[in-house]
Order: structure tokens, then C-alpha cells, then sequence
């Protein structure tokens, strides 16, 4: 049984013989729209059912109280806590939050813009990159967009932020350590690229050696195995990797071997997931602020919405989390 397509307001503009644009300011009453256009548009709607409900609820006051925020479809757990933190800053400001996934192809053809233009709310804030979207446009809700996700749900901007990295490494040799190696995740994902470039060259600046990058692909099992599989004279004595996954994963391998951690071998991970805390040893690692983000891209939706100027100074939502893992570097 096929499907019924629910119409759009470019097919309210189609039957109405005017723009979309002129459809969007009708419906949000719009009082330049001329009577004759406007009765077009009323017909257009009527006849196609465009959300008749919703379209005559937002008709009744420009400010529907109401912020859409685009996501691309996909899963990553951090979007939850990034939206917690948005919707938490919209309900202090007095506004009701409504997310929309989508898949690529309708964030490059236009159903962002659809959504600014249905009525339906007052600003649209998108956490991923749209391309040749028109972000002011008149008689329309005003979009931004703030990419901290690509299209395919990866962490980009803020969120692939990899300085930490060269914190962790200059802390490390500050403690000995000379001869360290890294476990990264999926190359495929910026926040891995940016966490392994930081790595070789904060190890070269700091005049050190890398013992090399094992790609382990965000897998637990291929840190264990590249620990595991280290020579027996190895001179590595800190082992930095990509998350926390991965750096349980080198502390199992690590035990295995009979090393014990942080005595023998120096382990850090990145996303503080709250298990770290409880591993033996607890797990030195980034954390990163996902809920302070969402709160700050929507309070920066807002100042855009009231015409102010964009907060050009933010601190960093990532910071190092020094626990038991890590210490100073072995006599060997």
C-alpha cells in the first residue's frame, strides 16, 4: 500500500499560483499580503489539507513559543545530552523545544527552509551545516545554523576539539614519561582525526618519541590485542587513547600482561563515561561539557532572534580529569 505524501507549503504556493515566501507571510499574518492573494492561499490550503490544526493554532499569535532544533538522523549519545542542555536553557527563556531528525538528502533539499516558513516556529536552530541555506529571510523564522554533528552524526567544531591532547601528553612527559603510543578511534571521524594530529605533533614539539598510532576503531577488543601485542622490550610506558572504550580495553591487555597500571604503564581515555570513575585504577580522561553546549547554541539562538551581537568569547566545554590511572613513568 503506497504512502500518501502530506503536502508541503511549496505545494500551498503551487496551487495558489504565488511564491512560498508570500504563503509563509500570510500565515503568519502578514498584513501586506494583498486580500486577493491572501483568499488564493486560504482556497490552496483548504483544498490540500496543509496541517490545518497546527497552521490556524500558530495563526492566532506570531509568537507560537515554539524552537525547532535539526538533527541529522543517526545516533550518537552525546546528542542527548547537548539537547538536554538546550531544552533546559529554551524553558528558562520562556520557550517550548521541538527537535527534527533528518536524513541528508533533506537537509541539502529544502525541508529546513519548510520548516521555517510553515508558522509553526519562531527560530530554527540546526547542529548541522546547511548548505546554501538562507538564514535571514523576510516574513520567515529566522534560521542558524551551528554544526557540532556532520551529516552522518559525527562530532565536528566544539565537539572534535582535541587540545586536551597535547595537555595530556605534556603532563605525561612532565612525569617521565618519554616513549608513549596511541590508540585511536575510527579514522572516518574528525574527532579522531584532530585527537591523533594533536598527539604526534605535541610529541614532537615536547622532543619525545611515539612509539606509533594503532587504529582500534573505537573497539575495546583491538586495544587489549594491540597492548597484548607489544614487544617484550617495549619502552612504552603511557598509552594514550582515543576513549574510554579503548583505554579499558588497554588496561585489560595491559593486566594480562602482568603490568600493573599505573606502576608499569600510564593509561588515559576521553569522554569521562561515569564507569570510569570506578574502574582500579580510576580512569584518567577528558570530559566534555555536552549539556553547557546545547545551554550556549541556543542561548545563541536567542541573542540572534533579539538582534544582538554573537558572544565571540567561550570557554572550552572539555577539560582533563587527572585520576588513578596515570603517574609518573617507570625506572626500567
Amino acid at each position: 500500500m503506497n504512502g500518501v505524501r502530506r503536502p508541503t507549503i511549496r505545494d500551498v504556493a503551487r496551487l495558489a499560483g504565488v511564491s512560498h515566501q508570500t504563503v509563509s507571510r500570510h500565515l503568519r499574518h502578514d498584513p501586506t499580503v494583498s486580500p486577493m492573494l491572501a483568499a488564493h492561499i486560504d482556497e490552496a490550503v483548504a483544498q490540500l489539507g496543509y496541517r490545518p490544526n497546527l497552521v490556524a493554532r500558530a495563526m492566532r499569535n506570531r509568537s507560537t513559543g515554539r524552537l525547532a532544533l535539526i538533527l541529522p538522523a543517526g545516533d550518537d549519545h552525546s546528542s542527548l545530552e547537548v539537547l538536554a542542555g538546550a531544552n533546559k536553557a529554551a524553558q528558562n527563556a520562556g520557550f517550548a523545544v521541538e527537535v527534527v531528525t533528518l536524513p541528508p538528502e533533506e537537509l541539502r533539499g529544502g525541508r529546513v527552509e519548510e520548516l521555517a516558513d510553515s508558522g509553526l516556529y519562531e527560530a530554527v536552530l540546526s547542529l548541522t551545516d546547511l548548505p546554501g541555506a538562507d538564514r535571514q529571510r523576510l516574513g520567515t523564522a529566522t534560521i542558524i545554523s551551528a554544526p557540532v554533528y556532520d551529516e552522518k552524526m559525527r562530532g565536528v567544531g566544539p565537539l572534535s576539539e582535541a587540545s586536551r591532547m597535547s595537555e595530556l601528553v605534556t603532563h605525561l612527559a612532565d612525569q617521565g614519561h618519554h616513549e608513549l603510543l596511541h590508540l585511536t578511534g575510527d579514522h572516518s571521524h574528525p574527532s579522531s582525526q584532530r585527537r591523533r594530529e594533536s598527539f604526534l605533533r605535541t610529541v614532537q614539539e615536547r622532543g619525545l618519541h611515539s612509539a606509533g598510532v594503532i587504529d582500534c576503531g573505537w573497539d575495546a577488543e583491538s586495544a587489549r590485542r594491540a597492548i597484548r601485542e607489544l614487544p617484550a622490550d617495549t619502552a612504552v610506558t603511557a598509552v594514550l587513547a582515543a576513549n574510554d572504550l579503548v583505554a579499558a580495553g588497554a588496561i585489560r591487555g595491559a593486566a594480562e600482561r602482568g603490568w600493573r597500571v599505573p606502576e608499569d604503564l600510564s593509561v588515559t581515555g576521553w569522554d569521562d563515561l561515569a564507569l570510569g570513575a570506578w574502574m582500579s585504577p580510576s580512569l584518567t580522561t577528558v570530559s566534555i561539557d555536552h549539556r553547557r553546549l546545547g545551554a550556549e547554541l541556543l542561548e545563541e539562538l536567542l541573542r540572534v532572534m533579539r538582534g544582538d551581537s554573537p558572544e565571540m568569547n567561550r570557554r572550552s566545554i572539555t577539560k582533563v580529569v587527572w585520576r588513578d590511572s596515570t603517574g609518573p613513568a617507570p625506572v626500567r
